[in-house]
């Protein structure tokens, strides 16, 4: 534990984690200043007046980017970019910078499951937390959902372990962070408007494993080509022959032991088959048996927006997977449907190439309707498999895809890709999306 009494420390960033890493350094006695790009008439006042009053200093805007301050050290909050004026002012100025889950691994002696991946990591986070939780082992879920890590630390909560969800983001600059259990559930292409290349992505996910020692476990998908790990390994796969957890029929086995019944549970497609197998692997790593993991498996219910049924109408079911903010999500929802599909997707350019999902997306949809700033480029490699409308908005989505849909059909909203060009975020995306799916009144 390092001492930071005294230390002049820049946190980078005002959003939650940004305050959470702010209000547990000035618990440990250190001098604070958080600073922000954002002008300081677009922050939220009332946040300002309570920092302010706890003694923390905040600059914002262009005064933050330009800061001459001399700090000892700077705390990056995970939703601000390496390559932005805030952050490489410092780095020219030779400030170390540590990430957010760094400074609360520094400040907790609570052993940590970090559980990473493309997709699945909020899911497969809540499951192992509830399913803990149910065994009787003290645990809170956080990190990249709920409450950040420096929140946990600063609550200072009896707890036997912290269970976190590990974004790429967090995992770019720690040095000493060590998960007593990595969880890598899967790899797709992913953020490229942040990283130069899928390389760079694959290697800040990489890092989970990096201070691992042979007393810790890494529980990974079989199917990702990994290096040799330090950790003991259970692997797991819902697609191929050879991994430790992995189906023999629809029952999912532990080596020669069955384990659970998906069907039991109310999570859908084999995607979600491996986010229960690598809740098992945690559990199986943590030394439970199969009668006290299963009860909190079976209960456990998904967040919206992940492959979310909001209702049916007139024959026809509507699908909320707004949290499908990549081609993976989006290729793994239009998998778990078995009946043809209506799909409404597009949004934030990311850099991808929807070419790969062209022939899928001719055989799982009927019709495509297209918003945001890619509805242009999907339509382009998209139109020759599928047909395509593209539309200003996700009111005239809803509403085209309703004239389109049978009887019989799926309507899914599974965009592909991330919401900033139109939304909030993907909750207020999905969120909208439910409010017009519900409005709608049926033709009979």
């Amino acid at each position: 534990m390092k001492n930071y009494r005294g230390k002049k420390v820049a946190v980078l960033g005002l959003g939650r984690s940004g305050e959470a890493a702010a209000i547990l350094l000035l618990a440990l006695g250190a001098r604070v200043s958080i600073l922000d790009s954002a002008e300081v008439e677009k922050l939220d006042p009332a946040k300002l007046q309570r920092l302010g009053g706890m003694g923390l200093q905040i600059m914002a805007g262009q005064r933050a980017e330009e800061s001459v301050d001399a700090f000892d050290l700077a705390v990056l909050s995970p939703g601000i970019d390496p390559k932005c004026a805030l952050v490489q002012n410092l780095l020219l100025r030779g400030i170390p910078i540590i990430a957010e889950i760094e400074l609360a691994y520094d400040n907790s002696s609570t052993p940590v499951i970090g559980i990473t991946g493309t997709n699945g990591k909020t899911t497969t986070t809540e499951l192992v937390a509830a399913m803990l939780t149910s065994a009787g082992t003290r645990t809170v879920a956080g990190g990249n959902i709920g409450k950040p890590y420096s929140e946990i630390v600063s609550e200072g909560l009896p707890l036997d372990v912290i269970t976190l969800e590990v974004s790429s983001f967090q995992l770019e600059r720690i040095q000493k962070f060590r998960p007593a259990i990595s969880v890598w559930l899967n790899l797709t292409p992913d953020h490229l408007d942040r990283y130069d290349s899928s390389e760079d992505y694959r290697a800040a996910k990489l890092r989970i494993f990096e201070n691992q020692l042979a007393e810790d476990w890494a529980v990974v998908n079989f199917r990702d080509s990994l290096s040799p790990l330090t950790a003991k390994r259970i692997t797991f796969s819902a697609y191929e022959v050879g991994a430790d957890l992995h189906l023999r029929g629809d029952i999912i086995h532990y080596k020669d032991q069955p384990l659970l019944d998906p069907r039991e549970t109310h999570l859908r497609g084999n995607h979600n088959t491996e986010n229960l197998m690598a809740a098992l692997g945690v559990g199986l790593a943590r030394g439970l048996t199969a009668d006290q993991m299963r009860p909190a498996l079976r209960d456990y219910r998904p967040q919206p927006h992940r492959c979310e049924v909001v209702r049916q109408l007139d024959g026809v079911t509507y699908v909320n997977d707004s949290k499908a903010t990549n081609l993976d999500a989006l290729a793994k929802a239009l998998t778990s449907e078995t009946q043809p599909v209506i799909l409404i997707a597009g949004g934030k350019d990311k850099g991808f190439e929807f070419d790969t999902l062209a022939e899928m997306v001719g055989e799982k949809a009927r019709w495509v309707v297209l918003i945001g700033e890619m509805a242009e480029r999907i339509a382009a490699v998209w139109q020759e498999h599928v047909p395509c409308e593209r539309v200003e908005n996700l009111q005239e989505a809803v509403r085209v895809a309703w004239s389109l849909a049978r009887p019989g059909e799926v309507v899914l909203f599974s965009p592909g890709t991330s919401s900033f060009d139109m939304f909030k975020s993907y909750a207020d995306r999905g969120n909208q999306f439910r409010t017009l799916v519900n409005a709608l009144q049926s033709n009979t």
